[in-house]
């Protein structure tokens, strides 16, 4: 079958009939006016003849629906570009000797989750010693000196601390997203660090399940991670980072 890709649409039971599944949250109690409110919001949404299937009582005032329906929009995939993460990712092994072959020095990396975020399970599983899913955490690597400084640390103290430890990459951990207070929280970041004159100087990398190789470019960051990240896919991009920079010399 030849598929259009300037011209896609969600599939469901045959090609381009654009039927979805989409579930949400309304603060209504449940019953037959919540039913037809997430029906007309399906409406707006561009849904054609969408369906409430599911209505769950979230109790206080909240009910929770699944609908289906038929998306009538069309995407340009052809037009898409996304910029990627150039990662050769290496070894425990090799990125230690990677580390003493081309830069024959230790690496620092300083670490935290900043601003009000007190969520440390991300920063932990790639930092902490034990680390994740099998991967040792930064901690455990010998040519790395890894600093975990925890949660709600403030940037300015973050920087502070980066500083102090002449570091080569500051890694920074966001999980509370309510309201994009992590986007505020990393712009801020980036800002003190230019403010400082310090921003080229490091690798800032941020990382988080709402967080995207494309969203950090945007945001001034030379990296992100997102869910599914390993310690050594952290510690690849640094070190390569680092090589590469060596290699080009100063700008």
């Amino acid at each position: 079958m030849q598929i259009d890709l300037t011209r896609i649409k969600a599939y469901g039971d045959t090609m381009d009939d654009g039927a979805m599944q989409l579930s949400f949250t309304l603060p209504v109690p449940p019953g037959e006016e919540a039913r037809e409110a997430a029906r007309q919001m399906a409406l707006q949404m561009g849904l054609d003849t969408p369906s409430v299937v599911e209505m769950a009582d979230l109790g206080v005032g909240f009910s929770f629906f699944v609908v289906y329906g038929k998306c009538r929009h069309y995407v340009d995939y052809t037009a898409i570009k996304i910029p990627k993460r150039q990662l050769h990712v290496m070894t425990f092994k090799e990125i230690n000797s990677a580390i003493k072959e081309h830069l024959g020095r230790k690496v620092t990396v300083v670490a935290a989750c900043t601003g009000s975020d007190a969520h440390t399970v991300g920063i932990d599983a790639i930092v902490n010693m034990k680390g994740y899913a099998g991967e040792y955490g930064l901690e455990r690597y010998p040519e790395i000196d890894a600093y975990n400084l925890g949660s709600q640390v403030p940037n300015a103290e973050l920087l502070t601390k980066a500083v102090a430890c002449h570091a080569d990459a500051v890694l920074v951990s966001q999980v509370v997203t309510q309201r994009n207070i992590h986007l505020e929280n990393l712009t801020e970041l980036v800002e003190l660090a230019e403010a400082e004159g310090i921003r080229d100087k490091m690798i800032f990398i941020c990382g988080g399940p709402r967080i995207s190789h494309e969203l950090a470019i945007e945001l001034g960051f030379d990296a992100g991670f997102g869910s599914g990240t390993l310690p050594n896919h952290v510690a690849s991009f640094i070190v390569n980072e680092l090589i590469r920079r060596q290699k080009a010399g100063p700008e």
